[in-house]
């Protein structure tokens, strides 16, 4: 609900605001964890509404950025997040062994602090003056706070409509396969910790060379619709052997497919804001961001109700009684089961249908600005009176034959 309403007040007040306000509450948790368990989880639930920082983020690359530039910056936006992926785990490992997790807190409290103080004093502001209010006190109208306005125009453009729900089943079984897998690789699959590390690093290398090297030559080579096609190809293809797999050199093959699939995101990300007006960037890259937000919550439940419904427990190896009765353990993924990991066939069906909608998303168009609230009048609404009939159900700007 948050995001897109973050995005499109950033629209109205400047990206520095609020990317300062949404790193602070992304980071404010971290030092909670070794204070208190019940204040972590509270300023974790607050968080929630603020920590949104890819939807300014990619706003932010959009205004200093021309449209053809956008992609690849958008690759390497994507590519230092898995950079910092590659890193941050191996080295929180490597600290809590030796030193301990107090240690490891402190050390992330501290590389946040820095991250606010080089927002604060090095990052310029991205939105031209001209764009903005003089003040803060400036009034804004209820429909740009609403939360729900932005949620509620999607199904008035097509091409909106349709990249939502490409978002939504794409990222689906993404945020499930986040919350369980380095689990099911560990207790189904028989990777150590060592092992995890080194496939941690090795999939966040090959997607940091994905979304800066092969992200690039795509989008110049065959447009970015075929791109979003082509990774959400590469996704389902590596769900579908993460599904069937059950040694570990699947683990490792399909992995390496997953790192070629990590080009998606920014592609839709380049695709909305090529259809975005320069004053909506905010709101539409909000648009996506709510709808990953989306998945992050419904995904992990999905993934920890099909694995119940299979009878595949992640929390821990069954105790089976031996004959000299001893207690074993039996690995569930020793049980000849046809698909070890029937989640990540769910979600390559899911990716199926995010396929297939995508196919219908016009390679050029722009977005109604009914849809993303259009030009951010603070004072009054008087350049809007040329809507046919003033009603808020008009037609939307895009006509879209082939859907």
């Amino acid at each position: 609900m948050c995001a897109p309403l973050i995005g499109a007040l950033s629209d109205v007040y400047g990206r520095k605001s609020f990317l300062l306000i949404t790193v602070f509450f992304t980071c404010a948790p971290i030092p909670l964890m070794r204070i208190s368990p019940w204040w972590y989880f509270a300023m974790i639930s607050v968080s929630g509404a603020f920590s949104v920082t890819f939807s300014v983020i990619f706003a932010y690359v959009a205004d200093i950025t021309q449209e053809h530039e956008r992609s690849t910056a958008y690759g390497l936006v994507s590519a230092t997040f898995a950079a910092s992926l590659v890193t941050s785990p191996a080295i929180g490992a490597y600290i809590s062994t030796f030193y301990g997790d107090n240690l490891v807190v402190l050390l992330a409290t501290v590389v946040a602090l820095l991250d606010i103080c080089f927002i604060l004093l090095v990052v310029p502001e991205s939105l031209r003056d001209k764009m903005r209010p003089n003040f803060w006190g400036a009034q804004i109208s209820w429909e740009q706070a609403d939360p729900f306005s932005s949620l509620k125009k999607i199904g008035k453009d097509t091409t909106v409509l349709l990249i939502c729900i490409t978002v939504f089943f794409s990222y689906l079984p993404e945020a499930g396969q986040y919350s369980s897998f380095f689990l099911y690789l560990k207790q189904i699959i028989g990777f150590n910790q060592g092992s995890i590390a080194a496939f941690i690093a090795v999939v966040g290398i090959l997607s940091i060379v994905a979304q800066t090297v092969f992200l690039s030559i795509l989008m110049r080579s065959i447009g970015n619709k075929n791109t979003v096609l082509l990774g959400l190809g590469f996704q389902m293809f590596q769900l579908a052997w993460y599904g069937f797999g059950s040694q570990p050199w699947m683990m490792w093959a399909a992995g390496a497919v997953a790192a070629m699939s990590s080009i998606t995101f920014p592609a839709v990300s380049a695709l909305i804001s090529r259809c975005a007006e320069s004053d909506q960037q905010g709101v539409a890259q909000g648009m996506v961001t709510g709808i990953r937000g989306l998945c992050n919550g419904l995904g992990p439940a999905l993934y920890g109700f099909v694995f119940f419904l299979f009878h595949v427990e992640l929390g821990g190896l069954v105790p089976v009684p031996s004959s000299d009765d001893k207690t074993t353990s039996k690995d569930p993924g020793e049980e000849g089961a046809i698909v070890p990991g029937p989640p990540f066939l769910f979600g390559a069906i899911a990716v199926l249908l995010a396929f297939l909608v995508a196919l219908f998303i016009p390679e050029h168009s722009s977005l109604s600005k009914n849809v993303v609230g259009g030009k951010h009048s603070i004072s009054s609404n008087s350049q809007g009176n040329a809507d046919r009939g003033g009603s808020e159900d008009i037609e939307p700007l895009l006509q879209d034959t082939s859907v």
